[in-house]
C-alpha cells in the first residue's frame, strides 16, 4: 500500500490534461464612409496601399463607396482595425495638406 504524504492526500497524482482556453478574437468591420470631397483615385490608393487590395477590386470598393455612402475594406483584430483606421486618418490629412500647399502655390503664395 502507498504511503500516504498526510493524512488527506496520498503519493498518488491524478494526471488531467488541460483543456486550451484561447479563441479566435472577434473581427471588426473597417467601413470607409463616402463624403464629397474625396478624390475617387485617391481612395483606390489607399485601398491598395493600406490594405493590398487589387486594383480591380479596391475600385469595386470605391464604387460602393461611391454610390450606397459606404464600403467594407476588410474584417480585423481590433487592434489591426484601430491601426488601419489612424493610418487612414494620417494619410487623409497628408493629402489635404498637399493638396493646400499646391493651392497655395498656384495662388502665388510661398509654402514652408
Amino acid at each position: 500500500m502507498s504511503e500516504k504524504i498526510n493524512e488527506y492526500f496520498d503519493d498518488e497524482l491524478a494526471i488531467q490534461e488541460a483543456e486550451p482556453t484561447t479563441k479566435r478574437p472577434p473581427l471588426y468591420k473597417v467601413i470607409l464612409v463616402n463624403d464629397d470631397f474625396t478624390p475617387m483615385e485617391f481612395v483606390v490608393h489607399i485601398l491598395e496601399l493600406f490594405f493590398s487590395i487589387d486594383r480591380e477590386n479596391a475600385t469595386r470598393i470605391m464604387l460602393e463607396v461611391h454610390t450606397s455612402g459606404k464600403g467594407i475594406c476588410g474584417l480585423f483584430t481590433r487592434e489591426i482595425a484601430e491601426t488601419k483606421m489612424a493610418d487612414l486618418n494620417a494619410a487623409s490629412v497628408e493629402a489635404a495638406m498637399r493638396i493646400i500647399e499646391g493651392t497655395a502655390r498656384s495662388m502665388g503664395l510661398e509654402v514652408k
